[in-house]
This record gives C-alpha cells, sequence and structure tokens, in this order.
C-alpha cells in the first residue's frame, strides 16, 4: 500500500490538527498536491518521517504499519470506522500494545546509508587518490511532543592501500525542536545554511535557531569542528610545511525571503575566529612554537535564486570576505553562479539530475563546504579560487543513488591548478 493512498484516505477522515506546523519533510516541495495534508497530519502526530528528514512517499507500507496509522488516528479521535474495520485484525492483534507501541518501539527509529567512492585528483602537478566504504546509521528517538534526539554512528574504511585502516566514531549527537516558534538544533550537527551553502556546509558544534516560513531567519554559533583552516602557525609539519590551524568559534545569521513563486532572495553574514593561543592540529600544549596569530574569516553574501522551468533553477551569489593572514594582494570580492536541472530521488528509479557551478572566489571566502569539496579547494583558501564544477547523478535502482563530480579550480593569485574527479554509490535503507 502507497503512502499516497494512505493520505487519499486521510484528508477523507476529517483529522485536524490545533495549529499547522512547517512540513518537517525535505522531499515534500510546498507545491506537491499532498503538501497540506502531510503537514496536517504531522503535526497532529499521525505520520511520521525517517531520521533524515524525508518522507519517501512512494514507499509501499504494510497491513501493520497502516494499522498503527489508524490507531493513532483513533487515539485524536477521527472518524476512521471503516478503515478500523479493514484493520480490525492488526489492530486486535496490537490491542492495548497500540499506546505502548508508540512509546516504546516507535520512540527510536533506524535509518542508515551505505556508500562506495573512489576519488582522484591532480594537485600542483602531483597526482593522488582516495578510495573508501562508508557507512551511516541514523538513530532518532522521541523526546516529547516537541523535541527528538537524533544520533549517528560513522564507520570508515580506506581502502586506498592494503594497510585496512578503518575509523569509527559517533559523528552525530544533537537535539531538535521547537522552542516556540523557533526551530531549534543544539549538539553536534550538520551545520546547513538558508543562503549560499559552499561557505560553510559540515559539523558544528553549537546552538542554531530558524524562523519563519516565506521569510526564514537563521542564527547559529559554535565550533565549526569539521573546518580546518589556514591561519599562520609557527609550528611546520614533517614536510616543512606551514601547519593549519581550526577555528575555534564561528557565528552567523542569515536570512532568506520569497520574492514571488520563482524568486528567492538571500543574505548572510559569518564570521570565524581563531585567538592567540590556540595550537595547530595534531600538536599539544606546551610544545615549542605552535602558538598562533590572532585571526578572524569575515564573510558576507548575498544573492538570487531563480526557478525557470519544472526542475530547472539559477543562482548567482556576490561574496565579501575580509581574511586576516590572506595572501598579499588577494581580492576581497567574488562570485558563484550555478545551475541545475532535476534530480536523482531515491525512491524513483531512473530519476536523474545535474548542475554545473562557476567559482570565483575571494580569499577566505569558502571555509569548509562539506567532504565533497575538501580536496579541490585545499590549499586555495588563503587567496580564492577560480574554476567550475560539474555534477551528474542517477537512481540506478530504488535507494541507489550513483554520483558522479568533477572540480577544475586553480589559485587566484599563485595560478596552482587543482582538479578532482569523485565517484560514488549511494544505498540508502
Amino acid at each position: 500500500m502507497k503512502k499516497s493512498l494512505v493520505l487519499a484516505m486521510a484528508m477523507a477522515l476529517g483529522v485536524t490538527a490545533s495549529a499547522y506546523a512547517a512540513n518537517p519533510f525535505s522531499d515534500v516541495p510546498a507545491g506537491h498536491w499532498a503538501y497540506d495534508s502531510i503537514s496536517k497530519l504531522a503535526a497532529a502526530g499521525i505520520i511520521e518521517g525517517y531520521g533524515d528528514d524525508t518522507f519517501r512517499g512512494d514507499r509501499l507500507m504494510t497491513r501493520y504499519e497502516m494499522a498503527q496509522i489508524v490507531a493513532k488516528a483513533l487515539a485524536k479521535g477521527a472518524n476512521v470506522d471503516k478503515l478500523a474495520a479493514e484493520f480490525a485484525d492488526e489492530l486486535d492483534a496490537l490491542g492495548v500494545r497500540v499506546a505502548a507501541l508508540e512509546k516504546k518501539s516507535d520512540n527510536v527509529k533506524i535509518t542508515g546509508q551505505f556508500r562506495y567512492n573512489y576519488e582522484s585528483m591532480k594537485q600542483n602537478g602531483v597526482k593522488d587518490h582516495k578510495n573508501n566504504l562508508r557507512s551511516r546509521i541514523w538513530f532518532t528517538g522521541t523526546v516529547n511532543d516537541n523535541w527528538n534526539y537524533v544520533g549517528m554512528l560513522e564507520n570508515v574504511q580506506d581502502l586506498t592501500d592494503n594497510d585496512g585502516n578503518e575509523t569509527t566514531n559517533f559523528q552525530r549527537a544533537y537535539l531538535e525542536g521547537r522552542l516556540g516558534g523557533l526551530k531549534t538544533v543544539a549538539g553536534r550537527y550538520n551545520k546547513t545554511r538558508l543562503t549560499m551553502g559552499d561557505i560553510y556546509g559540515t559539523r558544528m558544534d553549537g546552538i542554531d535557531f530558524t524562523y519563519g516560513k516565506k521569510v526564514k531567519l537563521n542564527a547559529y554559533y559554535g565550533k565549526p569542528t569539521n573546518a580546518q583552516g589556514f591561519w599562520k602557525s609557527t609550528a611546520t609539519n614533517d614536510y616543512g610545511k606551514m601547519n593549519r590551524v581550526k577555528p575555534n568559534k564561528a557565528w552567523g545569521i542569515n536570512a532568506a525571503a520569497d520574492l514571488g513563486k520563482n524568486v528567492n532572495l538571500f543574505a548572510g553574514y559569518d564570521e570565524f575566529q581563531i585567538s592567540k593561543g590556540d595550537y595547530a592540529a595534531g600538536t599539544s600544549k606546551g610544545a615549542a612554537g605552535v602558538a598562533t596569530e590572532d585571526g578572524k574569516d569575515k564573510i558576507f553574501d548575498v544573492g538570487l535564486k531563480f526557478k525557470f522551468a519544472k526542475e530547472a533553477f539559477f543562482q548567482g551569489t556576490y561574496l565579501h570576505a575580509k581574511l586576516d593572514d590572506a595572501v598579499a594582494g588577494a581580492s576581497k570580492n567574488g562570485f558563484v553562479l550555478e545551475a541545475s536541472y532535476g534530480g536523482a530521488k531515491a525512491a524513483k528509479p531512473g530519476s536523474w539530475g545535474i548542475g554545473v557551478k562557476y567559482y570565483q572566489t575571494p580569499a577566505g571566502g569558502i571555509v569548509a563546504a562539506g567532504w565533497e569539496t575538501s580536496s579541490a579547494l585545499k590549499g586555495l583558501y588563503r587567496e580564492g579560487a577560480k574554476g567550475w564544477y560539474a555534477t551528474a547523478k542517477y537512481t540506478v535502482a530504488k535507494n541507489m543513488i550513483a554520483d558522479v563530480e568533477y572540480w577544475d579550480l586553480k589559485g587566484r593569485e599563485d595560478k596552482v591548478k587543482n582538479k578532482v574527479l569523485w565517484s560514488a554509490l549511494y544505498v540508502s535503507f
């Protein structure tokens, strides 16, 4: 039984919620025919999504899962006599355990993702490659009607050589919910921005607030745990190169507003800071010659996103960055242009998407866009990057997506070239 059928029936049930909440599912766009019904049913606590904030509306449901939805609707006082009769056996089997199931068995949901990837790169004339397997298990636990706890366990097996290197860590741990009208995230979470995602889009230890729907405001404060900046350190590594140091705190505000149906305006300000007395990555306090200089990276961005066809988008972003310790003469201004079409949907085999970007970023304009750009932008932080990027994704089977991405970037000052070819297969469950 498809979830779309469940929603069609649910709209006839007369289920009501005390207030309409923002749709919590990332794969149900505002223009979807079932958007209002899904938001209403989610607010009423009758339907729930998965730990990755998706609804997966094309997924087939079992009769037992449908019986749970009917039981929740009954608990809310909905008139579902016909459905109750249809699923009488399953409801009878549940009996008084329905309430207990909601509080115990359904209290923690487990989802996961497996990824194989191969990465080939050529940086400043030196060739290299990476090859690994990554497994992630997500745990989402209900705290109360307003709050969830989310944790993520990650295992990475390095297949680049025969050493058998492997790491396992508890990579995410955060609370998400609402404080009044504020959508709130607190803990170690993956930072997302309302504005340009390239500036920062990876792990953050901190707190994050978002408010609004057509006009959204976001503010955050924390420690960017997965961003390795390029501020000076007097310590050197085994190759005699200057060690990098990590920013010890960051904060930012950004906003986005819908200007009609097909245009979105956004702007933001982010500040990353490292202060004197911090130490280079991989060294210990008290070691000689590892104190760093004071440093800040202040980034302002503003841009527009246009939807010019059903699944076609264009986005232009202006960037202004003031980076302490930037390369002499490096530009403080830059931009990123992006165009995309379609999208590979995990639940829809044969779906696909393509995209292209052109970068001309200022020094300090991109701190850590995410894991996929870490190699491409290596060494270009202090001078800015210039070049292009392309991606293509295709759903080869249900919940299996193939991904190919390519970067061709060079430094805006020393013209050092960085080329990276990324390929991966994602399997979600």
